[in-house]
């Protein structure tokens, strides 16, 4: 059966595809490929400049003809390696053989065997990984994580002076602000962000076990130590590991995951506050008229958009769970086991931008409902019993909780006439009264 839409096992590539094509060029087998062809072609370039003897006859206007072939890279030239991946049953070799055939075509032929000159595979692979990951998180998620935020301030500005009454342990409690209970979810985010920030994306890059080895046994006047980390940082834009055994240790990486996880259960965290907000009528659904909410209910409007952002946040974090755990784990200098869940990062990210995109699309989707917020209030006047009795407890009045809680604890309904006889029975100075009979569930939300 030929891959489509409908005929792809995951729905990352089915069902979801619109959303998260844009991922393609970083976490695709054809991404990975070109990602391999950079970093080798940059890598000869680097030793061009370095420069190694061997290398010095090369006009510096090649190289331009060199990265063309990375920015020109096709499917086609992913084929073709994939072929030659075919007979030498490796794939950072065929990249090799495949660049030294393009090197002949474009006249640099006779210095093909610094291609890959001194690496080991990981070399390759452990530069190419974080590379992909740094620009689709630039590129693709961050964009969509800053437009949620974006949507999230926007409302936090609209409604910072909605008074609203808050749940704890799901009963009424001391009044809040709307815009303030979905700004703890902006800055949350915001916070992990510059956390995350502070993470380096980190490359291996020093030879068969880490050591240069094979390049200091060729060039031992060289300060192979110092190149790598120059390569890195400023043909890659990454930091060097030092030391790591044959491969990357992802001790950075588990953290970046850990960082995105937190954020996600962040994400979680509003996604399940808003379809709250939303099934207490806080917040009405704008309709889309040919858009269906239940198959048997003509009425239904779902918050179908944080349910699936829930989900998908939920399957990214078990997934990235799994890569933080496992990845800082090799046997000796080295297993394969890294290489084939190394496959997987771009999964948890593109779950994670399909539920951007739901949670987006459901934000928008949101109109205020402000009479069923009032509703709310003026069916709680209890929770004004806070504000009294530390009013009270100001003015020295005797056990003032207490009096409250008697008032307030039973089961009955507390109005604001209940609270105003309350008040009007308490032996304390007009005055106090008056401040007391001010406090409202409208005006009682702090600063």
């Amino acid at each position: 059966m030929e891959l489509t839409s409908l005929s792809a096992i995951s729905p990352i590539d089915g069902r979801y595809r619109t959303k998260t094509l844009n991922l393609a060029p970083y976490f695709s087998e054809w991404a990975l490929i070109k990602y391999r062809v950079h970093v080798e072609i940059e890598y000869f370039i680097a030793l061009c400049e370095l420069p190694l003897p061997q290398l010095k006859g090369i006009d510096s206007t090649k190289f331009s003809e060199m990265r063309k072939i990375v920015s020109d890279f096709t499917e086609d030239d992913a084929l073709i390696i994939k072929g030659i991946e075919r007979t030498t049953n490796h794939d950072v070799k065929a990249v090799e053989y495949f660049l030294k055939q393009r090197f002949d075509e474009i006249g640099v032929g006779a210095q093909k065997e610094f291609i890959h000159f001194g690496l080991t595979s990981q070399d390759v692979n452990n530069t190419a990984t974080p590379l992909m990951l740094k620009e689709a998180a630039e590129k693709v998620y961050l964009p969509l994580l800053e437009e949620t935020l974006s949507i999230l301030e926007t409302y936090a500005k609209d409604w910072a002076k909605i008074p609203m009454l808050a749940k704890t342990h799901g009963q009424p409690a001391s009044p809040t602000r709307l815009g303030k209970e979905l700004e703890v979810f902006l800055v949350r985010v915001k916070e992990q962000l510059l956390l995350e920030a502070q993470i380096p994306h980190a490359a291996k890059f020093g030879g068969a076990t880490g050591n240069f080895n094979a390049h200091h046994v060729a060039y031992p006047e060289i300060e192979w130590k110092a190149f790598g980390d120059n390569f890195t940082k400023n043909y890659l834009g990454l930091k060097r590991s030092e030391p790591t055994t044959q491969i990357e240790h992802y001790d950075h990486l588990a953290a970046r995951f850990d960082s995105f996880k937190r954020i996600n259960t962040i994400l979680i965290d509003l996604c399940r506050d808003v379809w709250q907000y939303v099934s207490m009528n806080y917040f009405k659904q704008k309709i889309a008229k040919d858009e269906v909410g239940s198959s048997a209910m003509p009425h239904k409007v779902n918050p179908i958009d944080f349910e699936n952002a829930e989900g998908n946040l939920g399957i990214a974090n078990a997934i990235f769970e799994h890569l933080s755990a496992k990845l800082p784990i090799s046997r000796l200098q080295r297993d394969l086991t890294d290489s084939t869940v190394l496959r997987n990062i771009g999964v948890p990210l593109a779950h994670g931008v399909i539920a951007l995109h739901s949670i987006i699309k459901g934000l928008k989707k949101l109109e205020l409902n402000q009479s069923a917020i009032e509703h709310d209030l003026n069916e709680n006047w209890a929770v004004v019993a806070e504000g009294i009795q530390t009013v009270l407890r100001r003015e020295g009045y005797p056990a003032p909780y207490e009096a409250l809680k008697a008032l307030t604890r039973k089961n009955e309904k507390i109005t604001s006439a209940t609270i105003a006889d309350f008040i009007d029975g308490l032996e304390v100075r007009d005055a106090i009264k008056n401040e007391l009979k001010d406090i409202t569930p409208y005006n009682y939300t702090g600063i």
